[in-house]
C-alpha cells in the first residue's frame, strides 16, 4: 500500500525533527590553541553529527546539534598537540585519544588528565543530567552554561600551578604543569584494582569509598566545589546537576571561562 504525506504532515515531521535536537556550543576562552574532542558513550541511542575532534584557536567557538537521546556524552579539550608525526593518544601532552585529531568514535575517550563536561539528556520526563568531572584529573578551567536558567557549574581556576607535587603533571617544554592528575591516575596507593583512590575492589561502593579516603580530594573540591572530585561525589550535593528536559536547554561548554 502506498502512502502520500500531505504538506501539513511533512511540516509536522520537520518540526518534530527540529525539536529533537539541542544546540551545543564549545568556546575556547583560553589565550592559546586547544583541541576539543567529544565522545558518545552509547552510540546506539544517537550521537552528534559533528566531528569528534578539532583545533580551536584562542577565543573561537563552534556550534553543533546534539540529539535529545544523547547518553553518556563527554566533551573535553587537549593541550600541546602535534599531529604531524603521530596520530594517536600521544599526539597531545594530555587528553589525547585513539585516532589522533579526530577521536575514534568507539575507543577515543581521551587520556587523563582531562577536565570533562559530561551529559545525559533527559527522556520520558527525566531531567538532563550534566557535570564537570575531575575524576580523570584536570587539564583546563571549564564551565557549563545554558539558556534555560538551570545551574551553571564552573571551575574558572587553573589547578595546574598549585597542584600538589605527587599528582602534578604532565609538564610542557618550559616545565609548566599542563595538568593535575587524580590520585587514582597517579597510582598513589599502588594497586589500581583495589584502591581507595580509584574506588575499586573492596572500595567499590559509596559506603566503602568515602571522600575522606581519597588523597587530595580536598584540593580539587575546595578549589572547585561545582565539580566531581572523585567517583562517588554525589554526596557533596554539588557535583551532579539537572535541568528539566522540557526546557530543551542548549548548552555552552567554555574552556578557560572568565573568573
Amino acid at each position: 500500500m502506498k502512502f502520500t504525506l500531505t504538506a501539513s504532515a511533512v511540516l509536522a515531521s520537520l518540526l518534530s525533527t527540529t525539536a529533537a535536537q539541542r544546540t551545543f556550543t564549545v568556546y575556547n576562552g583560553c589565550p592559546f590553541t586547544i583541541w576539543p574532542a567529544l565522545f558518545t558513550g552509547n552510540i546506539a541511542l544517537g550521537a552528534p553529527d559533528f566531528t569528534t575532534g578539532w583545533a580551536a584557536d584562542a577565543f573561537t567557538a563552534v556550534t553543533f546539534s546534539v540529539p535529545e537521546t544523547w547518553q553518556a556524552g563527554r566533551i573535553w579539550a587537549r593541550r600541546d598537540c602535534d599531529f604531524s608525526t603521530v596520530q594517536g593518544p600521544t599526539s597531545c601532552l594530555d587528553g589525547g585519544c585513539n585516532g589522533g585529531l579526530v577521536c575514534d568514535p568507539t575507543t577515543g575517550t581521551g587520556v587523563p588528565p582531562a577536565s570533562l563536561a559530561e551529559f545525559t539528556l533527559g527522556q520520558n520526563g527525566a531531567p538532563d543530567f550534566y557535570d564537570i568531572s575531575f575524576v580523570d584529573g584536570y587539564n583546563l578551567p571549564i564551565s557549563i552554561t545554558n539558556n534555560a536558567g538551570c545551574p551553571a557549574p564552573a571551575c574558572a581556576v587553573d589547578l595546574g600551578p598549585d597542584c600538589p607535587a605527587p599528582i602534578a603533571g604532565p609538564f610542557d617544554s618550559t616545565g609548566f604543569p599542563v595538568g593535575c592528575k587524580s590520585a587514582c591516575d597517579a597510582d598513589l596507593d599502588g594497586d589500581p584494582t583495589n584502591s581507595a583512590n580509584c574506588c575499586t575492589g573492596s572500595h567499590d561502593t559509596a559506603a566503602t569509598c568515602p571522600s575522606s579516603g581519597v588523597e587530595f580530594y580536598s584540593y580539587f573540591k575546595d578549589t572547585c566545589p561545582d565539580a566531581y572530585a572523585y567517583a562517588y561525589d554525589e554526596s557533596s550535593q554539588s557535583a551532579l546537576w539537572t535541568c528539566p528536559s522540557a526546557s530543551n536547554a542548549d548548552y555552552t561548554i567554555t574552556f578557560c571561562p572568565p573568573s
